[in-house]
């Protein structure tokens, strides 16, 4: 998991998990207070694990005649990946 850049201090997964569903929103360190921005590669793992999979679920893989269950099955997809993202994806500090 991603630590401050500045005090070395570890990010809660649920503040990085809060940020990423909230329009990247900046995540700033509770013992320094430093501000921290995802990277452009971390949106990018974000998307990978999320979208991307619920995406090809859906339109190539799915073995369901029924919208209800694919929409189901590739929602879940998208909720399970998503509790990942916060593992992967990368900030970094805001120059001050």
């Amino acid at each position: 998991m991603q630590k401050c850049k500045n005090c070395n201090t570890q990010f809660s997964w649920s503040n990085i998990y809060k940020s990423l569903w909230w329009a990247y929103k900046p995540i700033e360190c509770e013992n320094c207070n430093t501000e921290h921005r995802i990277t452009v590669l971390g949106r990018l793992i974000f998307v990978s694990l999320t979208i991307i999979p619920m995406l090809m679920f859906g339109y190539f893989f799915s073995p369901f005649d029924n919208a209800f269950a694919t929409m189901g099955v590739g929602i879940a997809i998208l909720i399970i990946g998503s509790l990942f993202t916060p593992y992967f994806v990368k900030y970094k500090k805001l120059a001050q």
